[in-house]
């Protein structure tokens, strides 16, 4: 793929945070992105590394009105060394293309994608910070772009990366958060796009979690939408539990995203010679074991967080402690392996990581 380039003239640079701390996460933008377009009979073209600036859409851009779109969420690292790595990135733009599939967009290249985003990255290499828990986060994403009303398929799309350099997702760091269970509201249905990576998923999240956090807790966790009685998602996340030792998290049955970070858990989790098990989890076989004892830790699993330990669970307005309400062992022994991995700190077992 013929990548033209435009640079920002040294003048025009901007200078990245000398420190992320107090950077509300996902609000910051490197100089430089990723384009270009895709039309019926041509194919991907106009590929360009430039500056980054608006995008010109017409109002007419049928993104705009049916939300026919895509997108991706990994990160780039400095390790200890000082060299910038990323985590298992060809797994995103699969999971991209799986979402492709089912919003009629086109494919992309996964190995020429990656290729353009090193280079991108390698210009914006003094964006990706270098804070104990801090990474460049990357946004890929494609829009419907032919200018048209009509509910159809459209004919043009664009695609680009940005990058952000983010702290902690957590402003309180990697402590239990309080999570509350949905009921009133649902995430997704089955045969709908729970699986697929697009912005409706999230639009239709926003209610639940604005009104969870009016009530003091950090995410929503979602029921199925058929009988309000199976896990699926937790806020952005994927969840898992430990039960009498087992490490469970619900299977994926289409109306749940599979993250790369959930992938990595259960994977890492075999290594270690852990029992795992993917399996419908119901809500009432939780708060059961978290009042017997056998529910000992849960934890959310994603990009932006890594792992995210949960300490309160509230369900029908009664709030139950998981374990004595502090992080424990398997959460942080996830946590610490992952993140060690990500930044150069342990040895990398499964070749994850791929130098920038």
């Amino acid at each position: 793929m013929e990548v033209k380039f435009s640079a920002r003239s040294a003048e025009q640079l901007k200078i990245p945070p000398a420190s992320m701390s107090g950077v509300i996460f996902g609000t910051v933008f490197s100089d430089h992105m990723f384009c270009m377009e895709w039309e019926e009979g041509k194919g991907w073209h106009n590929a360009e590394i430039k500056p980054y600036g608006p995008l010109m859409l017409e109002p007419s851009s049928m993104v705009l009105h049916y939300a026919q779109m895509s997108f991706e969420g990994l990160k780039a690292y400095q390790t200890d060394s000082g060299e910038h790595v990323l985590f298992r990135p060809r797994e995103n733009f699969k999971r991209m293309n799986r979402t492709s599939l089912r919003m009629c967009l086109p494919e992309l290249d996964i190995e020429e994608v990656l290729t353009t985003l090193k280079k991108l990255l390698r210009l914006d290499s003094g964006w990706v910070p270098y804070e104990a828990g801090t990474s460049l986060y990357i946004r890929p994403t494609i829009l419907a772009t032919e200018e048209a009303i009509g509910l159809k398929v459209s004919s043009k799309y664009l695609f680009f990366i940005i990058l952000s350099p983010v702290g902690p997702y957590y402003p309180q760091g990697f402590n239990p958060v309080k999570i509350m269970v949905s009921e009133k509201y649902v995430r997704a249905v089955p045969g709908g796009v729970g699986y697929a990576k697009t912005g409706g998923n999230y639009a239709a999240s926003i209610l639940a979690e604005k009104e969870a956090k009016e009530l003091g807790y950090t995410q929503v966790l979602w029921l199925d939408a058929v009988e309000r009685r199976y896990i699926e998602e937790v806020g952005s996340m994927n969840i898992f539990f430990l039960i009498n030792e087992e490490i469970v998290t619900p299977q994926l049955t289409g109306s749940i995203l599979p993250g790369i970070t959930r992938m990595s858990v259960l994977e890492l989790g075999k290594h270690w010679g852990l029992k795992v098990s993917e399996r419908r989890v119901s809500i009432d076989e939780i708060l059961k074991g978290l009042k017997d004892g056998s529910v000992t830790e849960i934890f959310g699993s994603g990009t932006a967080a890594v792992i995210s330990p949960v300490g309160v669970l509230s369900y029908k307005g009664e709030e139950c402690q998981v374990g004595n309400g502090e992080t424990g062992p398997i959460t942080s022994r996830f946590y610490e392996q992952l993140t060690g991995i990500q930044y150069g700190k342990v040895a990398d077992p499964f070749d994850w990581v791929e130098s920038i």
